[in-house]
C-alpha cells in the first residue's frame, strides 16, 4: 500500500510540473520542465549468487520517488512583433537584468521597455546590465544583431551608437535557479556567467523585432498528461485493492 502511495505521490508532482508546463505557453522566452524519478530502496530477501539456486536473488522494490526537475533550455518559436525594443536571442544566451535588491537576474524575455528617463528595462522595470540608455527624444531605435543600440535624434539623418547589450552563457544552464518573473539567478551548479558580444562565442544572436515563444510542446505534454494520469489510477487501484484484502482478512 505505501510502495502505491510513493507511486502516487510522484505522479501528482508529474502531473504538477505539466500543468506548469501548459499555463505558461503564452510566457515569452519559458522553458519547459521535465521531472526525473528514481526507484527507492530494495529490501532484499536473497540476494544473488552463483552458488545456490537463486541467480537472480530476490528483491522487492519500495516505490520511486521525484529526484529532479530538469529545464530543457531547446528554443523556442520565434515570432515577429515589428516593435523595435522587441528582442528574440537566437542562441543560448540570456540578458542580464539588476534585480531590486541590486543582485543581477538573468532572463530569455527580450520584451524590453524605455523608462521615462530612456533607460532600456523589462517589462518590471529591471534596467539591462550593463545599462544602455537612449536620447528620450530619439526618433528611431536600432538594435544590431552583435548587440550595438543605436538611435536617431530629431534634426539628424544618422544613427549614432547609445550602448552596447551583451548575452551572458553559463557553463551548466540546467543549473539555473527559477525565481519567477521570467528571471534565473546562478548557483554552484550553473557555474559562473560569462559575457559575450551577441554573435560570438557561441551565445547567440539578439533578433530585433521578434520575441522568442515558450519552448512547450502542447502535443506531447497531452500526451505526457495522460500517462501521468493513468499512472496516478493505477497507484490509486493498487491502494483500494490493498485495503480490500486488509478488510477481507480482518472480517474472517
Amino acid at each position: 500500500m505505501f510502495t502505491a502511495v510513493t507511486g502516487a505521490s510522484a505522479q501528482q508532482v508529474r502531473i504538477d510540473v505539466i500543468a506548469n508546463n501548459l499555463a505558461n505557453l503564452g510566457t515569452t522566452g519559458f522553458k519547459a520542465q521535465r521531472p526525473s524519478f528514481e526507484d527507492l530502496l530494495y529490501e532484499n530477501v536473497r540476494p544473488p549468487a552463483a552458488e545456490n539456486d537463486s541467480p537472480t536473488g530476490l528483491q522487492f522494490g519500495r516505490g520511486s520517488r521525484v529526484v529532479a526537475t530538469e529545464r530543457q533550455f531547446s528554443p523556442g518559436t520565434i515570432r515577429q512583433t515589428e516593435q523595435p525594443l522587441d528582442l528574440a536571442i537566437d542562441g543560448r544566451g540570456f540578458l542580464a537584468v539588476t534585480q531590486l535588491d541590486g543582485s543581477t537576474g538573468y532572463t530569455r524575455d527580450g520584451s524590453l521597455r524605455l523608462d521615462v528617463n530612456g533607460n532600456i528595462v523589462t517589462h518590471e522595470g529591471l534596467q539591462l546590465e550593463p545599462p544602455v540608455t537612449v536620447p528620450t527624444d530619439a526618433l528611431e531605435i536600432l538594435i544590431t544583431q552583435q548587440g550595438e543600440v543605436q538611435a536617431r535624434s530629431p534634426g539628424s539623418n544618422t544613427l549614432s551608437t547609445v550602448g552596447n547589450i551583451q548575452l551572458y552563457a553559463f557553463p551548466n544552464q540546467t543549473g539555473l535557479l527559477a525565481l519567477g518573473g521570467n528571471l534565473y539567478t546562478e548557483t554552484e551548479s550553473s557555474g559562473t556567467a560569462t559575457a559575450s558580444t551577441p554573435g560570438e562565442d557561441g551565445v547567440g544572436r539578439l533578433l530585433q523585432g521578434s520575441l522568442e515563444e515558450a519552448n512547450v510542446n502542447i502535443a506531447e505534454e497531452l500526451v505526457n498528461l495522460i500517462l501521468a494520469q493513468r499512472a496516478f489510477e493505477a497507484n490509486t487501484r493498487v491502494i483500494s485493492t490493498s485495503d480490500e484484502i486488509l478488510r477481507f482478512v480482518t472480517q474472517r
